[in-house]
């Protein structure tokens, strides 16, 4: 799993002027919860972007006033016109303690369904994984090799080392569906087919 460090400061006064005048700075009020107690934090905004602005799930190394906390970004608040972003949470991270996670799915090889024609169809891009910090993904593989037309992969047929997927087990991952060029040959080609049997 990829870590990357931020550097943050305990914040004195919580509240919305304090707040707005560390976004102005170029920081980002945020939070840490999940150990004995929350704490109330700064980090720079730069530092954030490349957790952030990421598929991928990315551990922080945090540094606050030199105390250190390993964590994950729970939840980000974007301002709604701007899309900057206006609050982070973070869920502190313990080798002992199970934690949910979204983890990016990584689709591979190619579908035989879509070397004929077929319309490939993803309809969910990340998994809710639950497992031991240690034990999370990076990303989960799902492999198209087998995937004719008219065929998908379910979330039943992921399975996980020492993780547990949350999500439905019906729910399609990808699917292979029948594009209007196929499905106009085909028809062309039954007709073809009935005209000369006359």
């Amino acid at each position: 799993m990829k870590s990357i460090a931020i550097s943050g400061s305990v914040r004195q006064n919580v509240g919305k002027r304090d707040a707005k005048e560390l976004r102005y700075e170029g920081n980002i009020p945020a939070v840490v919860y999940g150990g004995k107690e929350q704490t109330h934090l700064s980090v720079s905004a730069a530092d954030l972007k490349p957790v952030l602005y990421t598929p991928d799930v990315v551990f922080v190394e945090l540094d606050l006033d030199g105390k250190k906390t390993r964590a994950i970004v729970q939840e980000a608040q974007f301002h709604p016109l701007t899309d900057v972003v206006t609050h982070v949470d973070f869920l502190e991270l313990f080798d002992d303690k199970e934690v949910s996670v979204n983890i990016p799915i990584k689709l591979t090889g190619t579908s035989p369904g879509v070397k004929m024609g077929g319309k490939l169809v993803q309809k969910l891009r990340t998994l809710r994984v639950k497992a031991l910090p240690n034990n999370l993904p990076q990303e989960i593989e799902v492999a198209l090799e087998s995937l004719e037309v008219g065929k998908s992969v379910r979330v039943r047929q992921i399975t996980l080392e020492n993780a547990k997927v949350l999500n439905n087990g019906d729910d399609t991952i990808v699917s292979v569906i029948m594009s209007r060029a196929l499905r106009q040959a085909e028809q062309e080609a039954a007709k073809a087919a009935k005209g000369g049997k006359k």
